[in-house]
């Protein structure tokens, strides 16, 4: 980004889809799935303020909790993959590139991870939404759920690509666990909003 001071949560949206549409390495899909993340949070938010019963009122404090902690990690990837750019700049010939390489892919891997994991939870607040709320807006609860599961999945295969070819690496399980957590959330709103929205 040309203004690294100004922060992505305070550019308008077309000002950041320019951005990630720009000929950068960053932001890229780390920050998207984020801020993916963030749209799917304030939609349970959203959720959870028409609940006529008020039992999604800690769903929603939760959801404003991870909105804040997604766009904090759409800040941090913005130079998370930065390392990795630059250990592959170094010569073929160099004995220590194998290395830093991977020290920096898996360093790489943190912000990813986190997303995912918010991802993963958003995805379940937000069947609960769809299973719990007003049933005027499980379409709005449901759509926070396919989104959170896309930024959850797009974020574990960075996880993936970063820690490929690094072994046993528990994080890869970690990873892989979190999908199918907000794999489950997908099916079990996309499952009941039928019948909820037909009432």
């Amino acid at each position: 980004m040309d203004s690294p001071a100004r922060r992505l949560a305070d550019l308008p949206l077309s000002g950041l889809l320019v951005e990630l549409a720009a000929r950068t390495p960053a932001p890229g899909a780390g920050t998207a799935a984020a801020v993916a993340c963030a749209l799917a949070a304030a939609l349970v938010e959203m959720a959870a303020r028409f609940d006529p019963g008020g039992e999604l009122n800690q769903a929603g404090a939760r959801a404003a909790e991870l909105r804040a902690e997604a766009l904090e990690l759409a800040e941090r990837e913005l130079c998370g993959y930065a390392p990795v750019l630059q250990a592959l700049r170094l010569p073929p010939g160099d004995g220590d590139r194998g290395q830093v390489l991977a020290a920096a892919r898996s360093a790489a891997s943190a912000a990813p991870l986190a997303i995912a994991g918010i991802g993963a939870e958003v995805a379940a607040l937000g069947a609960k939404a769809a299973a719990g709320g007003s049933r005027h807006l499980t379409g709005d609860a449901v759509a926070a759920v396919l989104l959170a599961e896309g930024a959850c999945r797009s974020a574990v295969g960075l996880v993936e690509i970063n820690l490929a070819g690094s072994g046993e690496d528990p994080r890869l399980d970690h990873a892989a666990e979190l999908a199918r957590r907000a794999a489950a959330s997908r099916a079990s709103a996309l499952a009941l909003a039928p019948a909820r929205s037909s009432r």
